[in-house]
């Protein structure tokens, strides 16, 4: 007893302790009952697949947000409070559950989820209610099932109302335990941590609320407006209405109401009911308390913010100038046909034709200079005046608008600036910064690109970018450097088809400790040479070529009287033609290990350019003095600086016999590209030393064109044209071994794998409008997908960001977004409105073949943007957010043909310095976004911006320009890589 009178407790205290955490016990017991009644009685039979005609299987996703993961956590305190009352006694503790439950991240997040998607599900029930009656049904009846008879929207609020629930119980045990209780101190902690999490929710629930009020009011004013339809839209605001007079060159005057919204400007009609404009101070959360709900409004248009703009200033006062100057053109022409009237009555000759033409000219011109005066008059009072100027699809256009008074003019154009500052800077933060357009000449005529991959290799190569171009007949590929500005350095023709493919591939990671250098590396295409004496001529090297399957024997050849063909060249055929590594191979057998001596081959400056182009300007300097070291050394004159031939990219050689050389494989630690060609080869170049070189490090044939390679856990997979799946692999220590693959058949000749992505560990296969998943350790099929309707248009484009998958059909207009782990499509894009706006400025026939045949022919997901190349040769951004609905925003810069592809690398540091923003000095001319808005601000130089992203096309366009200026057409038939910075 002592003891217990020691702990100061109170029998009464102890007594009312228990009775509040039998209350939080019911409680809790009843709030369980409710998330288990939404579970059961409500989302799994809407889940069940024949009720999937009830409501939408993505809106029963939306309702139930968050509900099964809610259920999980309270479950297992329900368990935890439970066996605290079964084993109750006075020093009994529940403050630590309390504590262990709600300073949980996880917890916080849910409600915080829950809390956020709230008004979606509310919205996501009544879309369901007004889609299918059987909904209605439905809810009805599980509503009559539940214990609690509880209608659905009086079980989605619960998760809302419970947190204050715990704070009201927290507070009522703090009043009836003592200081010294063992509880206090974590009750104690446990209030500020509920504290947190209500004050996130009410949080959360005031920006809800007001989300839901904005939205209701946009709803209002939708309805009051005739012919309006498709006004509410995520995130839009209504932000004031003007009355106001359009002021018409023909037909007078006008009245007009604006409706500014945060990213509209909708213009109406307005037949005023009564003399005064009568807003109601009366409802806060009605239309009524912001705009004349008493007068009638007809729409007339609707246009974006970022469409439309105020002429100000200089465009203004040219306006008036141009107006000025065509007045004073016309009181001329009157004055003239007066001295030509004047003339004709001199006429002795019947004239009275004449003398109606001149009256008509005469009547004519009159009416043109009232017009005129009458827009020159209403222009020179604009204090009351607003000119606005709008960008359609045909056009743009202006309107002049009449304000009551200088103050109601002025409150609008800060407003409509402030939104539109709001708009710019929100779209901003993501917004790209066009760089330059480089021109690749070229060196045949039917060159096209195919495709282009970033090298992940060695610090040297790191910042390369591989560009494959072909004609159908000979591949190239083009290096561009971005070291410092980019440039393209050499333009190398790699072999005798068209590449379709190319993928980068890491090398294995070397072990800690160990030097960049330390042990010896062998060129990276498998070739050990001897070093030579400085003042040697060519000495015998050893060659070793693996090609196929089977490493092959080189023939010693004489290099003193043998020229090189130039790859371009059109009378090569394949027999005679050189392999890519640029040595004469004859397949004398398929030994398992043969070597070559002989002087190695090295084309001279002049044949060395001759290969990389046709065209004197395009001799790039980056290639040249490479060729020229080469140059010297096969003349048999020593290196300046004292070092044998450079045959490795890292300058390292080896000695050693052939077995020691081939039991050391240096070369796995070493990144590599892999080109698929059309037949059905594919060649891995370990660097771009190796390619300059023409030094192939293993090829590999296959019996059909492969369409796509991609690098995944440690496997390279090779989807072929015949239907076939191929895996390669690689031993622990070793590079990879043409001999070492698994392969599967997925598709079929007719309908090969025509896209692989890697989504969250597994391997996504587009065949077909199927997507397969694969494991990619078993090669098991885990789940197939289907994409639209028509099996016979097969997966051309499909990335992965964040958690879902952008997939584009071929030949289609539409990007869909899928999810990562559930499969199911949560949104879809168009890609027509914004093509057709971006292509307003275009010729009317150009823009009509473009629209007829536009479809996605390239996708990139880069820094929270997708980015979509066209067939019109528009490159488009969407933003990669949940919060807002798909925005699709036209770049200025893009091509006269078709986008080829799409790449992104990350760019060096210092390339800030070496390239600067257009603000500094030195620099090019203002991004797009500046020259459209100079006030906007540059949230570009405050986040670093750290990915270059590159579009390969036919020509380059400026879509800011119209058909009639002089520059366009110019560049329509040279291949363009565009660069941005994000």
């Amino acid at each position: 007893a002592g003891e217990t009178e020691g702990a100061g407790t109170d029998p009464c205290r102890a007594d009312m302790r228990k009775h509040v955490i039998m209350t939080l016990l019911d409680t809790e017991q009843s709030y369980v009952e409710s998330l288990r009644t939404l579970m059961q009685g409500y989302m799994k039979p809407l889940k069940q697949p024949e009720n999937s005609l009830l409501c939408d299987p993505s809106l029963v996703d939306e309702i139930f947000d968050q509900i099964p993961e809610l259920l999980e956590h309270h479950e297992q305190f329900l368990e935890q409070i439970h066996d605290c009352v079964q084993n109750w006694h006075e020093k009994q503790k529940v403050g630590d559950l309390l504590v262990q439950s709600f300073s949980k991240d996880v917890l916080v997040n849910i409600y915080s989820a829950y809390i956020d998607n709230f008004l979606n599900a509310k919205d996501a029930v009544r879309i369901a209610k007004e889609a299918r009656p059987a909904f209605m049904k439905f809810l009805e009846q599980s509503m009559r099932e539940n214990k609690e008879k509880q209608a659905l929207s009086d079980l989605m609020i619960k998760p809302v109302q419970r947190i204050p629930r715990y704070e009201l119980l927290v507070k009522d045990l703090l009043k009836h335990t003592p200081e010294d209780h063992p509880d206090h101190p974590f009750l104690i902690d446990a209030q500020r941590n509920i504290k947190q999490v209500a004050e996130r929710i009410n949080k959360g629930m005031k920006s809800a609320e007001e989300v839901e009020r904005n939205a209701r009011i946009v709803q209002e004013i939708e309805s009051h407006i005739e012919g309006m339809e498709d006004l509410q839209a995520p995130l839009r605001r209504f932000l004031r209405q003007e009355m106001v007079v359009e002021v018409k060159a023909v037909g007078g005057k006008k009245d007009r109401s604006f409706f500014l919204f945060t990213d509209l400007l909708v213009c109406t009609t307005l037949k005023r009911k009564s003399g005064s404009l009568r807003r109601s101070s009366m409802s806060l959360y009605t239309a009524a308390s912001v705009i004349d709900t008493a007068s009638k409004y007809k729409l007339l248009w609707k246009l974006p913010l970022e469409d439309v703009d105020i002429v100000k200033g200089a465009s203004q006062a040219t306006n008036r100038e141009s107006i000025q100057k065509s007045i004073c053109r016309l009181d001329e022409d009157l004055s003239t046909l007066g001295q030509v009237s004047k003339l004709s009555e001199t006429l002795s000759f019947p004239h009275q034709s004449l003398d109606d033409v001149i009256k008509d000219l005469m009547a004519a011109i009159h009416r043109e200079l009232a017009e005129k005066q009458s827009m020159s008059f209403s222009m020179a009072f604009p204090p009351n005046k607003v000119e606005l100027s709008t960008t359609k699809a045909d056009g743009t256009e202006s309107f002049i608008f009449e304000f009551p008074n200088p103050d109601a003019r002025l409150g609008f154009e800060q407003a409509f600036e402030d939104a539109k500052k709001k708009l710019a800077s929100s779209k901003n933060c993501l917004d790209p910064e066009f760089l330059k357009a480089i021109p690749i000449m070229k060196t045949r005529s039917g060159m096209q690109f195919s495709c282009a991959s970033p090298s992940h290799g060695s610090p040297e190569s790191s910042h390369e970018v591989w560009v494959c171009n072909s004609d159908g007949y000979v591949g190239q590929v083009c290096l561009l450097s971005i070291r410092k500005e980019p440039t393209v350095e050499a333009c190398i023709a790699v072999c005798s088809a068209r590449i379709l493919c190319i993928a980068s591939v890491p090398g294995l990671k070397r072990p800690a400790g160990t030097g960049e250098r330390a042990e010896p590396v062998g060129s990276p295409s498998s070739e050990l040479m001897p070093v030579q004496p400085e003042d040697a001529g060519p000495q015998p090297c050893l060659h070793i070529s693996i090609s196929g399957s089977s490493l092959e024997l080189s023939e010693p050849v004489d290099g003193g009287n043998r020229e090189l063909v130039p790859f371009d060249s059109d009378d090569t055929d394949d027999e005679s033609s050189p392999s890519p590594s640029g040595t004469l191979q004859s397949q004398a057998s398929h030994s398992t290990i043969s070597s070559s001596f002989g002087n190695e081959e090295i084309p001279s400056c002049k044949e060395a350019t001759a290969e990389t182009t046709s065209s004197e300007e395009e001799q790039e300097p980056g290639f040249l003095p490479i060729s020229g070291t080469y140059g010297q050394n096969r003349h048999g004159e020593s290196p300046t600086d004292g070092r044998a031939l450079r045959r490795s990219s890292r300058g390292s050689f080896t000695r050693g016999s052939l077995e020691d050389l081939l039991s050391l494989d240096p070369e796995a630690h070493q990144s590599s590209m892999w080109l698929g060609t059309e037949d059905g080869c594919i060649h891995v170049y370990q660097s771009s030393d190796n390619i300059r070189n023409r030094k192939n490090s293993m090829k590999m044939q296959h019996a059909a064109a492969v369409m796509c390679i991609l690098y995944l856990d440690n496997q390279v997979f090779v989807s072929l044209a015949n239907g076939e799946l191929v895996a390669y692999q690689r031993e622990a220590g070793h590079f990879w071994d043409p001999q070492n693959s698994k392969s599967l058949s997925l598709g079929s000749p007719g309908s090969p794998i025509t896209k692989m992505v890697a989504v969250a560990g597994k391997l996504w296969c587009g065949c077909q409008n199927r997507i397969i998943i694969l494991n990619t350790t078993t090669l098991a099929q885990e789940h197939t997908l289907q994409v639209g309707q028509d099996s016979g248009r097969s997966v051309t484009c499909m990335v992965s960001a964040g958690t879902g998958v952008w997939v584009a059909l071929q030949s289609s207009a539409q990007v869909r977004l899928y999810h990562a782990t559930s499969y199911e499509q949560l949104t879809e894009a168009d890609i027509t409105p914004p093509v057709h706006k971006m292509l307003a400025g275009s010729d009317a026939i150009i823009r009509q073949h473009k629209a007829a045949c536009l479809r996605i022919t390239a996708l990139l997901a880069c820094k929270d943007l997708l980015w979509i190349g066209t067939s019109a040769g528009v490159v488009l951004t969407l933003t990669v957010s949940a919060k807002a609905a798909p925005a699709l925003v036209g770049l200025s810069q893009g091509h006269t043909g078709h986008v080829r592809f799409l790449t992104a690398i990350e760019l060096p540091d210092g390339f800030e310095v070496l390239f600067p923003l257009p603000r500094e000095t030195g620099a090019e001319k203002p991004s797009e976004a500046e020259k459209r808005d100079p006030s906007r601000p540059r949230a570009l130089a405050l986040s670093k911006p750290k990915m270059l992203v590159i579009s390969g096309g036919d020509g380059y366009e400026d879509f800011r320009l119209t058909s009639s200026s002089e520059t366009v057409g110019r560049d329509d038939s040279t291949n363009h890589l565009l660069l941005w910075r994000v």
